[in-house]
Formats: structure tokens, sequence, C-alpha cells
């Protein structure tokens, strides 16, 4: 009866989101008051019932009601409750249930908290948010419904893939989901604006919180899946360049250049166009995200619930509103014609560039991600794009960008001045000292850890450079006063400018210092790698709820010194009749030692694989600081005004300009 209900309220959300699509629209063009406000209801409505439908799914999942298809396939009795919840987006169907409340939750927050908003663009604003709902709400309805019933239902289930019984799985695709979905709101907005024919500076600071929402998830998300892969795959990585991975990434960097073009828009109503352009790319990222996942056209080992005729389904989805959304922009963006003039050297051009920087390094990705596809249909030939290519094309726009990053935050706007930047000169000379201390330490190691180093320094001083220029001049401890003052938007951008360059130097610390050993050990027996030694004690065989596993234990030293021990663990899940890997890792700040236990060898003993990661931390660190950077600055009590509302003028006062 409880599964029922759910298909009902989920039913039912289609046609409320119907509703909230069709007359919002309507009043907006007629100038029909009483049409338009339906929008709000509306929203909140939808978001209540498709609340209803994910309750029930969840009930069904915990209570191990088999009678449910979707639950036979991805639950067992034996499975820990928290994994039992968490399978309800781990799988194709609950995954777009999630996807539908999360989206509906964004329209409804924006017709909750969009009260500054005019009449007519909160009105198209919510009814292209419900457009992009009846799409996903069809999908789910029509070919991925997930509360049909079995026949017979059987005494237990088959079990959740063993891969995803992990604790990330309770966050990671949230996350995601959030990031992706919130990308509508920015798409939403970018299609109510090319309608009215209006894009100005209040526009560009109502769409800004909504991007910054979504590049905050998506970036906590893409960090919690990198961590998730590190320590749950056994081999160490952090990023494989694989299509679902990659997936994530392009929308991440489009965002983070809508964010920063956005900014353009506010400060200087420049840019107005190329902003709209990047929303629609953006959200349209997401939804190539969303087909490459779930179509299984290109091969990852994160997609799974692989469907052709779904991915039929989400490819039209893609091409109706990205397309629809493009032939608007081309009818509508001549008449966006921008006010602000800048010089070369101004913030505005810095952000051109970092924009440009940002977009081609999405399409690299995105070209190196389909090209096998491309290979496949037009040449007929089979061939992979792995690590080599995305490393070799995509770093150096990354290297340029790090480099820009730190000058065009310290510019002022419209025209740059050079004395402006010798502030940051210190900061060059102490990266560059940086960088070749990093070259003399080392030995017949590549460039690319000085190079990180130093990338690491510029942007994470630069950053503290950048607000200390925000102070203004006199008296330090005056000065430091003023600091605490500062908007949370200039704290956020420090943060988010300085986490960036931790995450860089982690990265290439990684990449370029890591060590590595294979031995078969018997009881007793010592693997060396490096200045560090592993001692495997003993191996044991235990059970847990719905596995049985081989657990060695081992301890660590360094130079002679205790680190501790390690329990690395080899599972296998008799019901999915699928092995896993748990590695044992020993963390600090400057290093993880990271150990693997292998099969039993034949002629005894056991194989074991130890890494020693330096700085492995430091990018999971450094995408925390980039996160609370996003989150401080949503605290900007900018935000939280009438966006472009006119000041009362002063009184009693004469400008001092």
């Amino acid at each position: 009866m409880i599964a029922e209900l759910g298909h009902f309220a989920l039913i039912t959300a289609f046609a409320v989101a119907i509703v909230q699509m069709i007359v919002p629209m309507i009043g907006a063009w007629k100038g029909w008051s009483g049409w338009m406000a339906v929008a709000s209801p509306a929203a909140s409505a939808q978001v209540a019932l498709v609340g209803v439908a994910f309750a029930a799914l969840t009930y069904a999942f915990v209570t191990s009601d088999f009678s449910l298809r979707l639950v036979v396939l991805n639950s067992h009795t034996d499975k820990p409750m928290l994994y039992k919840v968490t399978g309800v987006w781990g799988n194709h169907e609950g995954s777009l249930l999630l996807w539908v409340l999360i989206l509906a939750l964004f329209g409804a927050t924006a017709a909750w908290f969009g009260g500054q908003l005019p009449a007519t663009l909160k009105a198209r604003v919510l009814a292209v948010q419900a457009s992009i709902g009846v799409a996903f709400y069809a999908f789910i309805l029509f070919t991925s419904n997930p509360f049909i019933r079995m026949p017979v239902p059987p005494f237990n289930g088959e079990d959740l893939n063993p891969l995803l019984q992990d604790p990330g799985l309770a966050f990671h695709p949230p996350f995601l989901y959030l990031g992706y979905v919130g990308l509508s709101m920015s798409f939403s907005f970018a299609v109510a604006a090319l309608i009215e024919g209006r894009v100005d500076a209040a526009w560009g600071r109502w769409v800004r919180p909504w991007t910054l929402a979504a590049w905050l998830f998506l970036t906590v998300g893409i960090a919690l899946g990198s961590w998730w892969a590190y320590y749950e795959l056994g081999w160490g990585g952090f990023w494989f360049w694989d299509p679902v991975e990659n997936a994530s990434f392009m929308p991440w960097l489009i965002a983070a250049a809508l964010l920063h073009s956005a900014i353009v828009v506010e400060k200087r109503e420049a840019l107005k166009a190329w902003t709209i352009l990047l929303a629609i790319l953006a959200f349209g990222f997401s939804l190539v995200g969303t087909f490459i996942v779930r179509s299984g056209v290109l091969t990852s080992v994160h997609a799974f619930a692989n469907d052709p005729e779904r991915g039929v389904f989400i490819l039209a989805i893609l091409g109706f509103f990205t397309g629809g959304a493009l032939l608007l922009y081309a009818v509508r963006a001549p008449v966006m014609q921008a006010k602000g003039v800048f010089g070369v050297v101004s913030r505005e051009s810095a952000l051109v560039a970092n924009n440009l920087l940002l977009v081609v390094s999405a399409f690299v990705v995105f070209t190196g991600t389909v090209w096998p596809l491309v290979a496949e249909l037009a040449f007929g030939r089979t061939l992979s794009v792995g690590p080599p290519f995305f490393n070799m094309a995509f770093t150096p726009f990354v290297i340029v960008l790090a480099a820009i990053l730190p000058v065009g935050s310290i510019l002022p706007w419209k025209r740059g001045r050079g004395r402006v930047l010798r502030v940051l000169w210190p900061v060059a000379v102490l990266a560059l000292a940086v960088m070749g201390l990093v070259w003399a330490m080392q030995t017949g190691r590549s460039l690319g850890g000085p190079l990180g180093a130093g990338l690491g320094v510029w942007l994470a001083v630069g950053a503290v450079v950048d607000l200390a220029t925000r102070t203004g001049r006199g008296r330090w401890s005056d000065r430091l006063g003023r600091v605490t003052r500062l908007p949370g938007a200039d704290w956020g951008k420090a943060l988010a400018h300085g986490g960036l360059g931790i995450t860089v130097f982690g990265v290439a610390a990684l990449i370029a210092w890591q060590q590595e050993g294979i031995a078969v050990l018997d009881i007793g027996d010592r693997l060396t790698v490096g200045k560090y030694e592993v001692v495997l004690n003993d191996v044991t065989q235990l059970r847990g709820p719905n596995y049985v596993a081989t657990r060695a234990d081992l301890t660590a030293w360094e130079n002679g010194r205790l680190l501790g021990d390690l329990f690395p663990e080899k599972r296998i899940y008799p019901v999915a009749q699928m092995p896993t890997t748990e590695a044992g890792i020993d963390s600090s700040l400057t290093r993880d030692v990271y150990a693997v236990i292998g099969d039993a060898q034949t002629g005894g003993g056991w194989a074991i694989r130890v890494y020693i990661k330096p700085f492995a931390n430091w990018i999971w660190g450094g995408a925390i600081i980039m996160a609370l950077g996003g989150l401080l600055s949503l605290t900007d009590r900018r935000y939280r005004v009438a966006a472009g509302a006119r000041k009362a003028p002063a009184t009693g006062g004469v400008p001092a300009e």
C-alpha cells in the first residue's frame, strides 16, 4: 500500500509540474498576476509530493519489502541498515528519484526565497524549472518506475553491488546531484532572461548564489568521490580520468567559469551574452554526464544500470533543453549589449582569460572522453583515451590559470595600474624560491613536483596578499580590524583560491614523489619501501554482516620509528559473489602509508603491496577549503538584500569624488 501511495504521489507531482510549467509562463506573457502566482504554491506542492514518493521508497528498502522489484535487485536482509538506506539511490531508478527530489527542492527554494525577484522573471524561472521536472518525471514513470511489483516476491534479495557498500555512498552521490541539479537553476534564470530579453546587474546578482551553491556541492561531491576511490579500490589512485569522473569534472569547470563571468555582469554589466551561454552549457554538461553514466555508450567502472533505451531518452532530454536554449540564445543574444568598457589590463580582462581557460579545459576533457565513441562510429576503430592524454592536454591550462589567478584578483576594475601588481613581486620570488629548493632536494624526479610546489605557494600566499590589499593603508592594528569586517565574498574568494593552491600542490607532490613496493611475505617478513618498513604479523579470517574477509595485521615503521598498525582486508560477498579491497592506511600531514593484501600464493605467503603517498591528504584538504570558501561567499549579506535595489541618497554629505 505504501509503495502505491509513493507511486500515486509521483504521478501527482508530474501533473503539478505540468501546471507549473504552463500556467505561470502564460501569466508572465499576458501580465496576469493571478496566473503567475500559481508558480510558488505549485513548486511547494511538487517538492512535498516527491518527498512522499522518496520516503515511500526508502521505507520499502528499510523494511526489506521484496515485493518491489527494485528492492529485490539492490538489497538483502543481511545488509547493514546504513546500506539499506543508501541503497535507495545506489541504483538507476532510485537515483533518478533522488534527482527529481533535489530538482523540486531547488525550485521550491527559489519560490520561498525569491521574494525580491520581479514577478514575471520569477514566474518564468519556476516555469522553466518545472519543464525540466516534467521531462524527468516522464523519464521515471515511463522507463524507470521504482515502484514496480514482483509477480512472485522472493524470500530474499540479490544484494547491493559490494563496491557501493561503503559510507561514501551516503554522501558522494547526494552532493554530486545537488551540484548537477543546482545548475538547473542557473539554466532556468538564463532561459527566463532570454525570454524577457533583459540581463542586467541585478540578474547577475540573482544568478550568482545559485551557481555558487551548485559549484560548492560539486566540489564536495567530486572530492568525496576521489577520496572514496582512493581508499576503496585498492590501488591508491584518486583520479583516473574515467568517463564518469570526467562527467562530473566538466560541469564543475563550466560552473567555475560561470561564477566568475556572473561577477562581471553584476559589477560592470559586461559579458552578458557570454554568461547566458555558460549557464546553458553548464547544465548541458550535467545532462551529458547523466547520459554517460546511464547509457553505457562509454565503458566506465562507475557506470551502472546501463540501458541503451534509457540512454536515448536522456539524449532526447539533452537535445531538447540544450538545443532549445541554444536556439533561443541565437535569436535573443544580439539584443544583450554590454555597457561596461574595460582596458586590456583590468580585472575584467583577467576574468575573460579565466573563463576562456576554464571552458577550453572543459572541452579538452570532453574531447578526450567522447573520442573513443567518435572513433568507433566514424572510423570503425576501437581505442581508449587514458591518463597520458589528459595529463598532457589538460595540465598546461591549469598552470596558466593558476599563474593568472592572483593577478586577476588584485587588479582593479576597468583599468589596471602597474603599481597594484608590485605587491605580488615578493610572492613570485617566494614561489620561485620554493620551486628551486624543491628541485635541489629531489633527485631523479620530474619537474612536476617543484612546479606544483611553486604554483601552490603562488596561489595560497597570493590569496593572503589579496586579502591584505583590501584592508587599505595605515597601522597594522587598524588593518587587522578591517580584515575581520571584509565581506564574506572576499573571504570566500581568498579561501577558494588558497584551497586550489593546496590541492594543486597535493596532486603534483603525490604524482611526482610516490613510492611503491610489492612482495610475497610470510608471517614475520618485512617489505621495505624507501625509508619505510612494513612487517606482516598475522593473517586471519573474519566474518562481517554480509561478507567474509581475509585480514592482514601489519606494523609500519619509518627509519626505525614505530608508526602504527595497518589492517588491510580482502572481502568476498557471498550473495553477489564479488570481491572488494579495503586498504590499510596510516595517515599523517605529509604522507600516507597505504597497504593492500592480495591473494595467498601457491608456494606460501601473501602478496602485499605498499604505497607511500606524499601529501595525499592535501588534495582533499584543499578541496574542503575551496568548499568553505564557497560557503563563506554564500553568507555575504549582498545576497540577502534586494538585488539591484537603489540606495537612498545620502544627506548632509558630499561625495569624495
